[in-house]
C-alpha cells in the first residue's frame, strides 16, 4: 500500500477543489467542515488527497468526504486514505465509522464494501432534497444516500 504523510489542516479553502471532486456542493462541504476535521495526504510534499471526519457521538464517526487528486486516482491513494481515516477514527476512541454515498456511485459502493463496510440504511431522497442541481453518475440520477458502516 502507498505510504502517505497524513496531516490535519486548518485552512480548508486551499483544499476546496479537491473536496468538490467528492461533493459538488460548496455549501454542504462548508457545513461539514465546520463540524469535523480535515486531513490532507501528501506524497513527497504533494497533496494527493483529502478526507473529512465528523464525530456523530463518542463512539461513532462519519467519513464525510474522501477525494483523490485526479492525476493520482487508480494508484492506491484512495485505499490509503480510507485506511488512514479508519486509523484516525480508532485513535479518538471510535467504535464505528459510517460513510454515505449515492445510489448511483457504483464504484464507491464497491470500494467501501471491499474494505469491510456493510450497508446500514438508505436515506431516501437525500440528494434530491439537499442539492440544488441534480447529480448523475453512471447514467443514473443520484437520489438516495446509501449509508455504510464499519465496526472498528
Amino acid at each position: 500500500m502507498i505510504d502517505l504523510d497524513i496531516k490535519t489542516e486548518e485552512d480548508a479553502a486551499r483544499f476546496m477543489d479537491l473536496l468538490l471532486l467528492a461533493d459538488p456542493s460548496p455549501a454542504m462541504v462548508l457545513d461539514y467542515l465546520a463540524e469535523g476535521t480535515l486531513y490532507s495526504a501528501r506524497w513527497d510534499d504533494v497533496v494527493v488527497g483529502v478526507f473529512v471526519l465528523v464525530p456523530l457521538d463518542d463512539a461513532k464517526w462519519e467519513l464525510k468526504n474522501i477525494a483523490v487528486a485526479e492525476e493520482w486516482q487508480g494508484k492506491g491513494v484512495g485505499r490509503a486514505l480510507l485506511s488512514a481515516a479508519i486509523e484516525e477514527a480508532r485513535k479518538v476512541g471510535g467504535k464505528r465509522l459510517d460513510v454515505g454515498t449515492g445510489n448511483s456511485s457504483l464504484d464507491q459502493l464497491a470500494f467501501y464494501q471491499k474494505a469491510g463496510f456493510r450497508m446500514q440504511r438508505i436515506a431516501t431522497n437525500y440528494f434530491t432534497l439537499n442539492y440544488k442541481e441534480p447529480i448523475f453518475e453512471n447514467g443514473i440520477q443520484c437520489r438516495d444516500m446509501v449509508v455504510l458502516s464499519l465496526e472498528l
